[in-house]
């Protein structure tokens, strides 16, 4: 079974300012000469790690991940001014504008797989291939599943009792609005503890199997802030997108080679995000990792998707 790629340090990394508030955080690692793969990372908020880096042979790809404005190195940190889909995918473009690179490949996995694609359906041209992994399709049903008290709560209801308890005094039931404001609010005591908590929530229900240190490495203040309030932030104005937006615009994208990774037992986006997907576009692979969930990590996911990283360099 494909394990990661050797771990490896960016030959090259910086800061690109996109706009008068936001400067976006950018590495490149691999072979300078290699294929040009972009990484979109999760969340949104999640930020890049250097496991990242390790989906990709380092001698055949030339690898460009950047955290997504106001999480992980990007600043000013946890800023939600101008941060929305399109900002997103106006970065993207700035990114691959700044590196001068005609076209890439794209690889994004949860929040990443959403944004790669609606920004492949924007830049059809730009995109050589699609790699995506735990499809989110940006829709009401999807939040509603993972955040307001859906199936994944029935699946995980002592997870989701943790996370109704760090509501404030008085609230028993939770819905994304609820949340968001406060995570937003002036009370930052109240908020940083609902974050945690909605953080701790989430990462929990990523794996198949219990994980905790997985958990441990994801959820320390930082993260669970940037996590918690950017995620709020984008579900509470339904990801800036249309309704069944994706869907919807799918026939722009289906002459693009992609392939879907997506774990069985996925409990924060649904096997039926990828299975629409799939139907949406017809010349797609669908690849099931029957004994996964939902995060990169788990031995089959990460064999699937190294193993559609090497197709690509085929095209």
């Amino acid at each position: 079974m494909n394990e990661f790629y050797p771990e490896i340090q960016p030959y090259q990394s910086y800061m690109l300012a996109v706009d008068d508030t936001h400067q976006i955080y950018i590495e490149e690692c691999g072979n300078p000469e290699g294929q040009p793969v972009v990484f979109l990372h999760g969340g949104p908020g999640g930020g890049c790690s250097e496991n990242d880096r390790r989906f990709f042979d380092p001698e055949r790809y030339r690898i460009i991940l950047f955290d997504q404005r106001g999480c992980g190195r990007s600043l000013p940190f946890g800023n939600l001014v101008n941060n929305d889909t399109a900002h997103l995918i106006e970065d993207i473009e700035a990114i691959r504008f700044h590196l001068k690179i005609p076209s890439w490949h794209v690889f994004g996995g949860s929040w990443g797989s959403t944004l790669s694609l609606v920004y492949a359906q924007a830049h059809p041209d730009k995109v050589r291939s699609l790699v995506l992994r735990g499809i989110f399709l940006g829709r009401a049903q999807d939040t509603a599943w993972t955040f307001e008290g859906g199936g994944a709560a029935r699946i995980f209801p002592d997870y989701w009792a943790e996370y109704l308890s760090a509501l404030p005094e008085g609230k028993t039931q939770s819905s994304v609005q609820v949340a968001y404001d406060v995570l937003t609010g002036d009370d930052h005591k109240s908020a940083l503890k609902l974050a945690n908590a909605w953080a701790k929530w989430e990462i929990r229900c990523c794996t198949l199997l219990p994980n905790p240190s997985f958990v441990e490495n994801a959820t320390d203040d930082e993260q669970s802030w940037t996590l918690a309030r950017h995620e709020a932030h984008f579900m509470v104005n339904d990801c800036f997108l249309s309704d069944n937006q994706i869907i919807d615009n799918c026939h722009k994208i289906s002459h693009i080679k992609t392939t879907i990774v997506h774990g069985r037992y996925d409990i924060i986006c649904a096997f039926d995000n990828a299975w629409t997907l799939k139907k949406a576009l017809p010349e797609s692979q669908l690849i099931i990792s029957e004994d996964a969930g939902h995060a990169s990590i788990e031995p089959s996911t990460k064999h699937h998707l190294i193993d559609a990283t090497n197709a690509m360099l085929e095209i």
